[in-house]
């Protein structure tokens, strides 16, 4: 089975929902507790096997390439304060043998339009497409999951999990044959609650084949004028297979004010050195309450 060594992140979207914080800096490094939603993202996909690591950027994003470039001013110094253990933090952040690749978005077209212009980049090779929004607390991480259910059949794998049916018109949503390993078949982009296939909607994680570029570049404008993702899958599902994947973990819609906060408390709490002061400071609030 081919190794997936790709991983597209689309991180062009302008984070709306955050303003005043992401005027100035990007949506996808807001930190979870002392990491950015960003290197959450790239440590899950270098932990599946991912070596060349690809964002597809817009404007204002400049802050994420700085933060994966090495800062030899920076690391001097931490080196001359003697401060070892932050200096491996942000030398470890991209180990050795991994590969960046910035790619400008030039229009805001949709997420389909982010993973086309990717194409030239993953080249012939299943890839991985991950949103950093939608942190997943997992063990193994989700993509690691994944990599693995594509290795039993070699299809294409897309994360799943169930949502409240009045919740269907902010996912796509899909239908499958649980009879043949949750084998996808229908996916509807954003349907109303009278409309949804189910109440399955598809998160964050894809593992696709190369070919889904070639849907991409015949998918007209779907829902809210874009090139939806979504519908170059419904087109792929007509010619192989693709699985829906129900990952074993946490997610946090860290696009959101309440899920990001979430994601924080949850993180804070698991945190090595600070969970449980943190914890014990929690506890205090409540107790006051």
């Amino acid at each position: 089975m081919q190794a997936i060594r790709a991983a597209v992140f689309p991180v062009a979207g302008r984070g709306t929902r955050f303003l005043p914080a992401t005027k100035a800096s990007p949506k996808e490094m807001l930190p979870i507790v002392d990491k950015p939603l960003i290197q959450y993202a790239v440590e899950e996909a270098i932990d599946a096997g991912a070596t060349k690591l690809i964002f597809i950027t817009g404007s204002s994003k400049r802050a994420i390439e700085d933060h994966f470039d090495t800062d030899p001013e920076l690391e001097r110094a931490l080196t001359d304060a003697g401060k070892d253990e932050l200096l491996q933090s942000i030398r470890g952040i991209v180990p050795d043998g991994i590969t960046c690749i910035y790619i400008r978005q030039g229009k805001p077209l949709g997420l389909g339009h982010a993973v086309l212009c990717s194409r030239s980049a993953v080249g012939d090779e299943p890839f991985f497409v991950h949103l950093a929004d939608d942190l997943i607390a997992g063990n193994p991480p989700c993509l690691t999951q994944m990599a693995a259910e594509y290795a039993k059949h070699g299809g294409s794998v897309i994360a799943v999990e169930k949502v409240p049916p009045e919740d269907t018109s902010s996912y796509g949503i899909v239908s499958v044959d649980a009879a043949n390993q949750d084998r996808i078949m229908a996916i509807v982009e954003k349907p109303s609650p009278d409309e949804a296939p189910s109440n399955l909607a598809v998160v964050g994680r894809y593992l696709l084949p190369a070919k889904i570029f070639d849907k991409l570049e015949t998918t007209s404008r779907g829902a809210g004028g874009e090139i939806q993702l979504t519908d170059a899958i419904a087109d792929l599902l007509e010619e192989s297979p693709v699985y829906a994947y129900a990952f074993s973990g946490k997610r946090f819609d860290c696009g959101s004010k309440l899920g990001y906060l979430k994601a924080t408390v949850a993180y804070g709490l698991d945190h090595p050195t600070m969970g449980k002061a943190f914890r014990e400071h929690l506890q205090t609030l409540l107790d006051g309450e």
